[in-house]
């Protein structure tokens, strides 16, 4: 690339973006609004002799879960002030959805490995907007309406 390298790369349209937030995050039945999106956040140490090759690696990976059913929105990005960290972003409709993507067959090859270098944190993140019902912090395994 000429220039000073991209810092940030996208996916998706901004409109259909909206409106697809726009059907995730409302409860048609009731008018409700409900914290089902998920934004998922993996942050990368990259050392300097590995970042073209992880950038490239990286850039594929965005593009295969991209691909998956209920993916809104992927950006990768770099450091501003700490050129070896690195991050990918990406949003979904749910929990669930997130989930089954990194189950499927082509993510298992080309973004799993990748993502297996992220750091070791916290990434997924429910959205938090005004009205937004959150999810309970509870242990879900001792929840005695599970139990059988």
């Amino acid at each position: 690339m000429r220039g000073a390298p991209a810092t940030s790369l996208e996916t998706t349209p901004a409109a259909p973006l909206v409106s697809r937030l726009a059907r995730s995050h409302l409860n048609l039945r009731t008018g409700a609004a409900y914290a089902s999106l998920v934004i998922v956040v993996n942050r990368f140490r990259v050392p300097h002799t590995q970042q073209q090759q992880f950038r490239d690696d990286l850039q594929a990976a965005r593009a295969t879960l991209a691909a998956r059913p209920g993916h809104l929105h992927s950006r990768i990005g770099r450091n501003a002030d700490d050129p070896e960290l690195w991050v990918l972003t990406t949003e979904w409709e749910s929990v669930g959805a997130y989930r089954r993507s990194l189950s499927a067959y082509d993510v298992k090859l080309t973004a799993v490995p990748v993502l297996s270098r992220a750091i070791d944190e916290p990434s997924a993140y429910e959205v938090v907007e005004p009205g937004t019902d959150l999810n309970i912090s509870r242990m879900r395994s001792t929840d005695p309406r599970s139990l059988g």
